[in-house]
C-alpha cells in the first residue's frame, strides 16, 4: 500500500482579507480631503469693521445674512443664487418670503469696512421695508494687541 503524503503537505487556504493596502489608501484619502476642504469654501470675500462690543449670545433661530461686499454689491444668503450679486428687488422679495414664513428670523447686515456707508443703510433699509423690525450689523472684534 502507498500513502499519500501529498494531502498532509497541502496548504491550507487563507480566509483573512489582508486589510494593510486598504488602511494606506483611506490615510492617503484622508489627506487629501484635510488638504482640499479649506480651499472650497466658497463665499464672498469682505473685510468686517472692528468694533469692542458685547457678543450676542447665539440664536437659537437662523438668521438671514446680507452681505455687502466691497463694491457695493448685495448678495443674500437664502435662495439658489447665493453667490450671485442681488438687486434691490430681488433682495426685498427674498427677505419678504423669509418673514412671511419665519416672522421672528433675524436679518444681518454684513458689509465690508470698504463700502460707502449709504450702501449699508440702503440694504438695511431695503430689509425694514421688507417687514423686518430689526436689522443687526455684523462686526468681528478687534486684534488684541500686547503692549
Amino acid at each position: 500500500m502507498i500513502k499519500h503524503k501529498r494531502s498532509r503537505n497541502r496548504r491550507r487556504l487563507m480566509a483573512e482579507i489582508n486589510v494593510v493596502p486598504y488602511i494606506d489608501v483611506m490615510l492617503v484619502l484622508l489627506v487629501i480631503f484635510m488638504v482640499t476642504a479649506p480651499l472650497i469654501t466658497m463665499g464672498v470675500k469682505v473685510n468686517l469693521p472692528q468694533e469692542k462690543t458685547g457678543g450676542l449670545a447665539s440664536p437659537t433661530i437662523e438668521s438671514v445674512v446680507i452681505t455687502v461686499d466691497e463694491f457695493g454689491d448685495y448678495y443674500i444668503d437664502v435662495g439658489k443664487d447665493k453667490h450671485q450679486p442681488a438687486s434691490d428687488q430681488i433682495l426685498y422679495d427674498r427677505v419678504r418670503v423669509v418673514l412671511d414664513y419665519k416672522p421672528e428670523t433675524p436679518i444681518l447686515v454684513r458689509a465690508d469696512h470698504r463700502v460707502d456707508y449709504g450702501r449699508v443703510v440702503r440694504v438695511m433699509a431695503i430689509a425694514q421695508k421688507a417687514g423686518a423690525p430689526e436689522v443687526g450689523l455684523i462686526t468681528v472684534p478687534p486684534e488684541r494687541r500686547e503692549p
